[in-house]
């Protein structure tokens, strides 16, 4: 009884919110635009306020080259948008894209990201995440487990089921490996691959994302399991970037051939 009200309340999720991402994996969305818009304006002026913002002009006209050469080259709702970019003076090697049309670049990155087309493979990956829905798809994802967890405690109760507290946090370490952080993975996969289409289709060099990757292996140094990890590891990255290259190379030469190319510099 208690699996079939677990199989229940998953399907019932599945059908009411059911999504296809650009990959077309499935997904579920259960959060609206206007939402997840101003989830994300009020994430990112809380960021403004916490981090320090770079003045320098050759950096942000830099960065701006970059990011607005692959906006672009993003679905016509995305350009539509007004979008907001800024870099934050702050050593992390990270940039962040974010629902409502913002964008964060650290400057940290820029000294891992050692030419445009490098940055551009890690800002088209963050622009991934937001054409994909990654946003709502974790949220939406969290929210139905929570939804599954609760009806099975509440199951496990009405059916008076012995060992109750060990089982429900053996099912929710199941839970967050089975399903979380797969699902995180396959964001970060996935925005790979989004990523690299629109660097080459905004002709930016696609193979210099292998670069990036290795440059970010370097960087880095620790060693969580891949499955125990939201991200893939940068070997497996490098590895699916380079089965994607032929079509990235492709796109990116007729780019070339048909008009120029990026001039971002610092």
């Amino acid at each position: 009884m208690l699996k079939k009200l677990l199989l229940g309340a998953t399907c019932t999720l599945l059908i009411v919110a059911c999504a296809q991402s650009p990959t077309g994996r499935r997904q579920i969305m259960l959060f609206n635009d206007t939402e997840l818009s101003k989830m994300g304006a009020q994430t990112f002026e809380s960021m403004k306020a916490e981090t320090p913002i770079a003045k320098d002009v050759k950096t942000n006209n830099y960065v701006k080259c970059v990011a607005n050469s692959l906006l672009a080259v993003t679905p016509d709702s995305m350009r539509a948008q007004s979008w907001e970019i800024v870099v934050f003076d702050s050593d992390q090697v990270n940039a962040f894209a974010l629902p409502g049309g913002k964008i964060g670049v650290y400057t940290g990155l820029l000294k891992v990201a050692e030419n445009q087309d490098q940055l551009a493979a890690v800002v088209g990956h963050e622009i991934g995440h937001v054409i994909a829905g990654h946003s709502n798809e974790r949220l939406s994802t969290n929210q139905a487990l929570q939804t599954v967890l609760s009806l099975g405690d509440a199951g496990m109760k009405a059916y008076g089921v012995k060992y109750q507290q060990e089982l429900m946090t053996a099912f929710g370490l199941g839970a967050q490996l089975g399903v979380a952080l797969p699902f995180s993975r396959a964001h970060e996969s996935e925005s790979d691959i989004i990523g690299l289409d629109l660097m080459a289709r905004a002709g930016f060099e696609p193979r210099q994302a292998v670069n990036l990757w290795q440059n970010m292996a370097a960087a880095g140094g620790g060693g969580t399991p891949e499955f125990m990890s939201t991200h893939p590891l940068p070997e497996t990255r490098i590895k699916d970037l380079r089965e994607k290259m032929p079509a990235a190379m492709k796109t990116y030469n007729d780019r070339k051939a048909a008009s120029s190319l990026p001039k971002c510099s610092r």
